[in-house]
Order: structure tokens, then C-alpha cells, then sequence
């Protein structure tokens, strides 16, 4: 016996809702109704080709208007926000925590969904911000130190944890390095008792806010190597930094150097990111007047080698792949 929607619960409309759509799919919770069309979704996702064609006993059909209804598990703002991205194409944004938590149900549910050209939109643009390379991480830095706040929330708004909770969620592990870096800033008990003002807030899509156990050991290697490359930088790579070859005023250059380490040593604390600490450093060096522009480029150099160097090691010190393999693998060309 075919059954009417009239005699379900079916809660509300959601949108979008077409009149000449031949498909309805209901969410259970919060039970919310989309009426869509069966070509569209299906020519987007194999799931939803399969889900249509497996053929349902006539007594366990749901029919209204004389449409099949089909009951989804997904969060009812996250599937309307995927269907209406089938239909009118997606556009992210990073201006509010409101886009990253929209951002979110779109990559959940695409994975889950099979939908390729969305759920590597979605990868491409976290990328942006949790981004895989050394320039990206620079232009988040310098784009989160010239933002103003938003109430209690900095640039980029949402906090590394929910980013690295949703990574290991839909499987994307390009962004994993940059969120373990950034997350490695915060003070673990801090991180434990989940009262940062980004953690706290509320939000159907909101990832987990527990960071698991093997990502507190992986949390505890990168804060123990974010503080040994400090100290390495200031202790071995500028206390020992020579004078170039072409010096006309080794004397000089020596002592504008030694001022450097002093100021450097006495500047970082435990929440320092090393390699936004590297570039103060050469700005400092290109300021000091007493230092020859030969020991400043030669300084500039060895430095830009070293901070390309250690973000190249970032994914291995994770033990994941290297950038390029990360690349080639999650955001294929």
C-alpha cells in the first residue's frame, strides 16, 4: 500500500521546494521536506543515481503529489545548502565564522555524496587560508595581524581545531600540517578545556571541539619542534651567522648581528610562530643601519632558505607525504 505524506510527519518546507520537482527528500531530524528533481541530483552524485534506482516494495513507498519520498539523515540546513549548490553553484567565503561553518556542511556532505566538483571547491578554498604553501602562510598571517576583529572573533575566524577536526572527518589531508602549526600556538590545557570564544559557539555544523588522542601526540611534536626551531634560529643559525665575504665592515656587521640575537632572545615567547618570527628578523637586519647591504642580502638569503626548508618538513614531522605528494593527491590539476 502506498502511503500519503498527508499521514507523516513531515515538519516544514525547506528550500528549495520546486513545484514541478518528482522527488522529495525529508531529513529525519528536525524533519524538513525538499522537492527537487531526480535528473539533477542524480547526474551530480552516484549515490543519489543508486539511491533512486534500487526498487522499493510498493507497500514501503512514501508518495506525495505524486512524488517518491526519500528520508535523509544529513542536518537540514547542510542539505538544503548542498542542493541549492547543485542547482546554482557554490560560492565560499571567508569573512565571518558563519562561512566556515557553511563551508563545512558542503564538504561533509559531498564526500558523503560522492559530489566531486564540490567537494574539491571546498578543499580548494580551505586551502586558501590552511594553505600547503610557504607564501599562502604568509599572506593568512599577514592578513590575520592587519584584521579587525569581529566581536570575539579574529581573522580567519574559525579556530585550528574545528579545521583540523573536519579535515580528519572527510579525509583531506592537505590542510592538516598548516592547522597542526597554527594549533601548536595554543597552550594544550587550553586546548583541553575548549573555552576559547571559536570553540564555543554553537552551530548545527560545527565540528568536534575534542582533539582526539593520537592528535594530542601529534599536537605535542609539532609544539616541541615549533620551540626547538625558535631556539635554533636564535641560538645556532643567527649567534653563529658570519659576516659576508664581501663585508667592507665585518666589525660593524658583527656587533648589528649580536644586537639582533639579543633582541630575539629576549622577544619570543611559547605562542611564537617561527616562521612569521624569521621574516621580523630580516626586517630588523634590513633596518639596521650599521649592518652592509651585503650581510643583509646574504642574511635575507640563508634565512628565506631556511624557512623554505622547514615548511617543506612540516607534513613528514605529521608523518604524512610531502607537499607535493598532498598536492597531486587531494588537488589534482
Amino acid at each position: 500500500m502506498v502511503r500519503s505524506l498527508n499521514d507523516l510527519s513531515i515538519g516544514i518546507r525547506g528550500e528549495p521546494w520546486f513545484d514541478d520537482g518528482n522527488i522529495i527528500l525529508v531529513t529525519q531530524d528536525a524533519p524538513t521536506a525538499f522537492r527537487l528533481h531526480r535528473g539533477v541530483l542524480a547526474r551530480h552524485s552516484e549515490i543519489f543515481q543508486d539511491m533512486f534506482a534500487i526498487p522499493q516494495p510498493s507497500s514501503e513507498v512514501e508518495m506525495f503529489e505524486g512524488c517518491q519520498v526519500v528520508r535523509m539523515y544529513d542536518n537540514p540546513s547542510e542539505l538544503s545548502n548542498l542542493v541549492k549548490a547543485l542547482y546554482d553553484g557554490v560560492k565560499f567565503r571567508n569573512t565571518n565564522i558563519q562561512d566556515f561553518f557553511y563551508l563545512a556542511g558542503i564538504l561533509r556532505l559531498s564526500t558523503k555524496y560522492f559530489i566531486s566538483h564540490l567537494r574539491m571547491a571546498s578543499i580548494q578554498h580551505l586551502a586558501r587560508t590552511w594553505s600547503y604553501t610557504l607564501k599562502g602562510h604568509d599572506e593568512m598571517v599577514d592578513k590575520a595581524l592587519s584584521t579587525p576583529a569581529i566581536g570575539d572573533m579574529t581573522y580567519p575566524y574559525v579556530h585550528p581545531l574545528h579545521v583540523l577536526n573536519l579535515a580528519r572527518e572527510v579525509n583531506v589531508n592537505i590542510v592538516i600540517p598548516s592547522t597542526f602549526y597554527f594549533l601548536s600556538i595554543y597552550p594544550l590545557a587550553e586546548i583541553m578545556q575548549a573555552d576559547h570564544p571559536k570553540l564555543k559557539i554553537e552551530h548545527p555544523s560545527k565540528p568536534s571541539s575534542t582533539l582526539s588522542l593520537t592528535d594530542i601526540q601529534l599536537y605535542t611534536l609539532m609544539f616541541q619542534h615549533r620551540l626547538q626551531v625558535i631556539q635554533d634560529f636564535v641560538r645556532q643559525f643567527c649567534s653563529e651567522k658570519a659576516t659576508s665575504r664581501k663585508c667592507p665592515y665585518s666589525t660593524a656587521c658583527a656587533r648589528g648581528f649580536s644586537r639582533l640575537v639579543s633582541q630575539l632572545n629576549r622577544s619570543w615567547s611559547l605562542r611564537t610562530g617561527p616562521l612569521h618570527y624569521m621574516r621580523q628578523a630580516i626586517k630588523e637586519v634590513d633596518h639596521d643601519s650599521t649592518i652592509c647591504e651585503a650581510c643583509k642580502t646574504n642574511f635575507k638569503e640563508d634565512v628565506t632558505h631556511l624557512r623554505r626548508k622547514l615548511w617543506s618538513e612540516l607534513p613528514v614531522i605529521l608523518g604524512l607525504p610531502t607537499w607535493p605528494e598532498l598536492e597531486v593527491a587531494e588537488l589534482p590539476p
